[in-house]
């Protein structure tokens, strides 16, 4: 065990408080040990942003500490307050299902096998499948996965590396989804990367674990999310070998002929039912070149190939098609064989990189009834040209969308940018009538647009499902808008995301749509009351991802665009999220100023004034907001006295949740103060409501400071 206030226990200490930021009790407990920090220098010390900074920190408390003993206790409570970190019992089965025809691949899998069961000799195992799209290495993975699960008796993982763009997933995205399959609930999960790096390692050490990483764009996507853990195997699939890569390379080629009539054969069901093709069998599989996708592609045509005649227009299309590659072939094929309306459904969803959709989005993007959608879906999924994702979704494979959009671009320019928009707009009116619905009380979530019809949702819970479902597609849709130059959708869309930052998290996914929406504001609408929300929204999730320096210009700019719009209680907002920014960065005289500032304005507000309906309850959380930045200053006399004037209030409106976190800062205050007897009820009163309230990792920071000792 390690000595408590040894440099390696007090950096430990450190990592533990920044990994827990995730959640209210994780931010709290930050911010307390940032008052301790505060003390132990006898100065202001700035919040550690990164592994740097915290070693840093952790020297200057270690030498303190060592020359001071009153010091060292204030450390070691603190200390004793950090819950400590969760080992996950859970066994993920994160494999998708195999096929259920498989054929040939017998010698790659033997090579998987002898690196599978390979002796633990300090060589991470990972080897590399890679071959062309269509040729069958996801499936390859995943039927081997499945063939071996006795190897890997402490679980399977599987994460999908594709982003969009062409690119892919942030290594932080994919180890957020990893962690997820050990059962972690999102509060648990570190919001930085480098906290979840440390999680994943930890999940994994001693465990027999597959870890299959799909669609891998780049050596450097995947180098971080590779572990030294001896009996953990990973088996990562590419179009291509990656460059820099250290992993055993699997080369994955075409079937050969034999093996191609095999599993024709097979997906037929059995020679009879092959046997009326015997004639067409050659042109079949030299068309198919070897790729399993084109082999079942071509099941549903066998015995009208090549015989469905082309309208003019699209045998000029398909002219303009050409393209030895057997997934392009195949798509073209399949083309030929659609109606009108599925055809032109097939040729408007492949104009943008839509992650996954549904009926409703087809319906939208076509102007088309759902049913009549959902028919026309079916029917493209029928041919292979699109893939249901199993949720009642579809998506294209990638060079599928490709051969869609080729195919588009001969509508005309106007009438792709019309089909796009239409799915961006309807993707707004979505987000929109969702967010009103999650969140009716907030000034911050934007109106339905012209004419968009009410939707009915049976609760909060389930319109903030809507956006978490749709979240991928509402991130998509703000690049569209971007890309297509339609400000205003990108204003709205981005506005509608408030609630999944408020109360879904979900903030590094959203950050690529929220910058794009800051940048939207300065260019065309600044120090306008939308401005400004945009602004906020962003700083936000840096702050969240412990980007403090790119949070602190963005919430600055929120307080100006707010103050420009003459938006008193929009100001007053902002300066309260400057203020909890300052809290998280330690600078907690700066943080209290904020506060005050952000009270006089509410006091500008009048009974008849946009907002004044909140005001009251705006002031409750100032209160408990000062108190905490004077709890970090020392002053806890004065934060107790903030603090019980918002647990009054909280109390009187009956807010368990609020009333509980006002009890659990001045519980705090108090521990920091010396006061532990004082704590002991307080902490139990919170726990009594949030024990109603099912909110369990706030239970077990509670439960930490009852009975880790600080508490008499």
């Amino acid at each position: 065990m390690l000595e408590p206030l040894s440099l390696t226990a007090i950096g430990a200490v450190l990592g533990a408080l920044g990994n827990g930021v995730a959640s209210e009790a994780g931010k709290r407990l930050w911010e307390s040990a940032g008052g301790v920090v505060r003390r132990i220098a006898g100065r202001e010390v700035a919040a550690p942003a990164g592994p740097q900074d915290q070693a840093a920190v952790a020297r200057l408390v270690h030498e303190a500490v060592g020359r001071d003993p009153e010091l060292a206790r204030a450390w070691a409570a603190l200390a004793h307050r950090v819950p400590p970190v969760r080992r996950p019992e859970a066994r993920p089965r994160g494999l998708p299902v195999s096929s259920r025809h498989f054929t040939d691949r017998e010698q790659a899998m033997k090579v998987l096998d002898r690196e599978a069961g390979r002796r633990a000799d300090g060589r991470p195992k990972v080897a590399l499948l890679h071959g062309p799209e269509g040729i069958g290495t996801s499936a390859l993975a995943v039927h081997w996965g499945a063939r071996a699960a006795g190897l890997f008796p402490d679980g399977q993982l599987y994460a999908d590396l594709r982003g969009p763009a062409g690119g892919g997933q942030s290594p932080g995205r994919v180890l957020h989804s990893l962690l997820r399959q050990f059962e972690l609930p999102e509060e648990e999960i570190p919001p930085a990367f480098q906290g979840r790096r440390e999680l994943f390692t930890r999940c994994v050490e001693d465990r027999r674990v597959l870890l299959v990483l799909d669609h891998a764009h780049s050596a450097a996507q995947v180098e971080p999310l590779l572990t030294a853990a001896p009996e953990v195997f990973t088996l990562v699939v590419a179009r291509r070998p990656l460059t820099g890569l250290d992993a055993l390379p699997v080369p994955v080629g075409p079937l050969t002929d034999k093996d191609a009539r095999r599993l024709l054969t097979a997906l037929v069901g059995g020679r009879s039912a092959l046997a009326p093709h015997r004639a067409e069998l050659p042109a079949v599989l030299a068309r198919c070149g070897g790729s399993p996708f084109a082999l079942r592609a071509a099941v549903p045509r066998l015995g009208a190939h090549g015989s469905v005649p082309l309208p003019a227009q699209r045998a000029q299309e398909a002219d303009t098609m050409a393209d030895d590659h057997p997934v392009q072939a195949a798509a073209e094929d399949a083309y030929r064989t659609l109606g009108p309306e599925a055809a032109r459904l097939y040729r408007q969803l492949g104009l943008w990189e839509w992650p996954a959709f549904d009926a409703a989005a087809a319906a939208r993007t076509l102007r088309a009834d759902e049913p009549l959608a959902a028919g026309l879906l079916e029917e493209l999924a029928a041919v292979r040209l699109l893939e249901r994702t199993g949720d009642g979704r579809y998506h294209y494979r990638p060079r599928v969308r490709r051969h869609a959009e080729a195919l588009a671009h001969a509508d005309g320019m106007a009438a792709c940018a019309a089909a796009v928009a239409r799915s961006v707009e309807g993707y707004a009116r979505l987000a929109a009538g969702a967010a009103r619905a999650a969140l009716p009380e907030s000034w911050r979530v934007p109106d339905l647009p012209t004419g968009a019809a009410t939707p009915v949702y049976a609760d909060r819970g389930e319109a903030l499902a809507a956006l978490v479902a749709e979240r991928e597609n509402l991130v998509q849709a703000v690049r569209a808008a971007d890309e297509f130059g339609d400000p205003e959708a990108v204003s709205l869309l981005c506005r509608a995301l408030w609630p999944l930052q408020l109360k879904a998290g979900h903030h590094e996914a959203l950050l690529p749509a929220l910058r794009t929406g800051a940048r939207t504001a300065d260019a065309h609408f600044p120090g306008t009351r939308a401005s400004g929300a945009l602004h906020a929204q962003l700083a936000l999730s840096l702050a969240e991802l412990r980007h403090f320096d790119e949070a602190e210009p963005e919430a600055l700019a929120a307080v100006r665009d707010e103050r420009a719009a003459g938006h008193v209680r929009g100001q007053a907002s902002a300066l309260e999220f400057l203020g909890l920014l300052r809290l998280r960065q330690w600078r907690f005289d700066e943080a209290y100023g904020c506060f005050e500032d952000a009270e006089a304005l509410l006091g500008e507000i009048g009974p008849a004034d946009e907002g004044a309906a909140d005001v009251p309850r705006a002031r409750a959380l100032l209160e408990r907001h000062r108190g905490r930045a004077l709890s970090g200053l020392g002053r806890h006399e004065e934060a107790a006295a903030r603090l019980g004037a918002a647990l009054r209030f909280f109390r009187g409106t009956g807010e368990a949740y609020n009333t509980a976190r006002a009890l659990t800062d001045l519980a705090e205050s108090r521990l920091a103060s010396g006061g532990g007897e004082a704590a002991a009820p307080l902490i139990d009163e919170a726990i009594a409501l949030l024990t109603a309230e099912g909110a369990e990792y706030h239970l077990a920071h509670l439960r930490t400071l009852r009975g880790g000792g600080a508490v008499d």
